[in-house]
């Protein structure tokens, strides 16, 4: 199974926030700091921050002193439930539309991919993005020192 480049775009942006949350106090990163850091589309990342919103996953304030921080069920939320929320309930096939497959009345396949993406969902399950930000090879370090990417210079 392949996540959309929304729900990979979506975990990092809580991984970031996450493993920042205790030294960005005082200066939460603004949206537009989070995407340089990703090296994403600055429009794609808003999008983003907008789902996670709604989520309650991130908090966002405009203005001066504004920024994004993590909330408390976004730290503790299981990233099966998370990666769901961002996905959306999309089937690994499409066996009906405008081209239905014949073979979908007597085809075994569609439940096979249906009990293997519950079961890909059931394993992250066992994990919140806290267990992702401070597990025992400091990851919180890298999510830190992350800068925008410089452009090659011949």
């Amino acid at each position: 199974m392949q996540l959309t480049q929304f729900t990979d775009l979506g975990l990092r942006i809580v991984m970031r926030l996450a493993a920042g949350s205790a030294t960005d106090a005082g200066s939460a990163p603004s949206t537009r700091v989070i995407a340089q850091q990703l090296a994403v589309s600055y429009t794609h990342a808003t999008k983003v921050v907008a789902r996670l919103g709604e989520l309650g996953i991130v908090t966002t304030r405009r203005g001066r002193g504004g920024g994004l921080a993590i909330t408390e069920l976004g730290r503790t939320a299981a990233l099966g439930w998370l990666t769901r929320q961002l996905e959306g309930d999309a089937e690994v096939v499409t066996c009906e539309g405008d081209n239905p497959c014949p073979l979908r009345h007597g085809c075994r396949l569609r439940s096979a991919l249906r009990d293997a993406q519950n079961a890909f969902y059931d394993a992250l399950d066992a994990l919140t993005v806290q267990d992702l930000t401070t597990a025992g090879s400091s990851p919180e370090n890298v999510l830190l020192t992350l800068t925008a990417p410089t452009a090659n210079k011949p």
